[in-house]
This record gives C-alpha cells, sequence and structure tokens, in this order.
C-alpha cells in the first residue's frame, strides 16, 4: 500500500502540513509530480472538467501549466474534519498575451487511509489585473516560508 503521509483522521497540524505539500508540490508545476498525490481512481471537479483517475488528473494539469505561465500558488486552512480538508487558494499567472491574473478559489479535499486524496472539488473565479497588482514575488517553485500567506495579504 502506497502511504502519503500525513494520514487521516486530521489535526489542525497535520491538516496545515497537507496543505503545504499540496502547496509545494503544485508550485513546482510537474504534473507528473503532483499526480502522484492523488488516488488511481480519483475524481475531481475542476472548474468545467471532471477528471476521473490519476492520468486524467495529470493530463488536466499539463493543459493547466501549458496555458497558466508564471504560476505562483498560496493555499490555506478554511476547515478539516476526520478525512477531509477544506481549502482556500489564490494563485497568480500570466497568459500567452502577457495578461496577468489572479485566481480565487476554494477546494474541498476527501482522502483514503492511505492519505492519498480521493475526491477534490474545486471552485475557481479569475480576474485579470494589472502587473503592478500583483502580490506573490517569489522566484517560481516553493513559496518561502517568510513570504506572507492570503490572510497576511488581505486576500
Amino acid at each position: 500500500m502506497e502511504l502519503r503521509p500525513p494520514l487521516p483522521p486530521f489535526s489542525r497540524e497535520s491538516a496545515i502540513e497537507k496543505i503545504r505539500l499540496a502547496e509545494d508540490g503544485w508550485n513546482s508545476r510537474d504534473p507528473a509530480r503532483v499526480a502522484q498525490a492523488y488516488s488511481l481512481d480519483t475524481q475531481w471537479r475542476n472548474r468545467v472538467e471532471f477528471p476521473r483517475g490519476r492520468e486524467q488528473a495529470q493530463a488536466l494539469l499539463t493543459r493547466k501549466w501549458r496555458r497558466e505561465q508564471e504560476y505562483r500558488l498560496i493555499k490555506e486552512l478554511w476547515a478539516f474534519d476526520g478525512n477531509r480538508i477544506a481549502v482556500r487558494f489564490a494563485y497568480e499567472w500570466q497568459d500567452d498575451a502577457g495578461q496577468w491574473h489572479r485566481s480565487y478559489g476554494n477546494e474541498n479535499w476527501e482522502f483514503g487511509a492511505d492519505g492519498l486524496m480521493t475526491h477534490r472539488h474545486a471552485s475557481i473565479n479569475d480576474m485579470p489585473i494589472a502587473e503592478s497588482e500583483r502580490l506573490f514575488f517569489w522566484p517560481l517553485g516553493r513559496r518561502p516560508d517568510d513570504h506572507p500567506g492570503l490572510g497576511d495579504l488581505g486576500l
């Protein structure tokens, strides 16, 4: 059995750790790496796509990061209970035309006993922003520990 700690049931601390691990993975923009956090039969709702299984989730991520360049993400705990975690997030990205965007959203996650995510339901809204309105300034990759979170940034 493949284990992906921390495992449910989640405490506040382990939920926060799980969220940070997910954020770090997504900030890598490596679809194959990110997909390993999901069960083989994972079920997603992501905007208007409904991937089923790890392979379809990885394909969605591949398309996503081709379109969303300069991607930087911050996730934050909203609530947790047992094997479920609710997350709010924001990310900034630039499209092919050079337009910056900030995407806001909420995710509801459910995990198996092995710590792999079995369900991911995401609601996401995009807002065009001027480059001068950007708030996420770190080199591509993992957000530095000392970078402000969503609450600190007023988001």
